[in-house]
């Protein structure tokens, strides 16, 4: 038997009977989902040391598993020294079996390891069951060592779900055991 990813399984036995019945669903497609995982860093000294993006690029891929994508500036900025088509970030998007184990890691290993954490913000939905948040410091996660990283840097996630509201939305990603604040 091919491998699945334990939270993938845990998806399928447990949380979508229990999304159904929640809800009311008759047929399983109609149940939300995760659909793809978007994380991206931005890297304001890419402007003036191409090294610096190279390193932020080799830590994402160690975070997600592959490797991601340079973003480039779309126009020209003045005020921050920025030209149109200059590299100043990077991005990875996530989906399949890799979505599934990037987030069972995120959920239960590294948001945990936050300092003075108490739960994720509820706010971070965007009416669409959509959950966005972003991290200030990358070495949460424990495929980074202190001395492997050069500088810390934050991150983006935005994880994409199918729920049509924030509250189907809420309900998937709590099954998921993503630890938000309790209200």
């Amino acid at each position: 038997m091919a491998y699945q990813p334990r939270l993938k399984v845990m998806y399928q036995e447990k949380i979508r009977p229990a999304l159904m019945e929640q809800f009311g669903y008759q047929n399983i497609w109609q149940v939300p989902r995760p659909q793809k995982i978007a994380v991206s860093m931005g890297v304001s000294e890419a402007t003036d040391n191409f090294e610096v993006l190279e390193n932020a690029v080799e830590e994402l891929a160690l975070i997600v598993g592959q490797r991601p994508c340079i973003t480039r500036a779309r126009q020209s900025i003045a005020a921050f020294g920025v030209r149109e088509g200059q590299a100043i970030g990077c991005k990875a998007t996530l989906r399949g079996d890799r979505m599934w184990e990037f987030a069972d890691r995120l959920f239960n290993i590294a948001v945990p390891r936050i300092r003075d954490f108490r739960g994720l913000p509820r706010s971070g939905f965007d009416g669409r069951g959509n959950y966005s948040m972003g991290i200030n410091d990358h070495l949460i996660f424990p495929e980074l060592t202190y001395d492997d990283v050069k500088k810390t840097r934050g991150l983006s996630i935005t994880i994409v779900t199918t729920a049509q509201t924030d509250d189907k939305g809420m309900a998937l990603l709590e099954g998921l055991g993503l630890p938000l604040v309790s209200e």
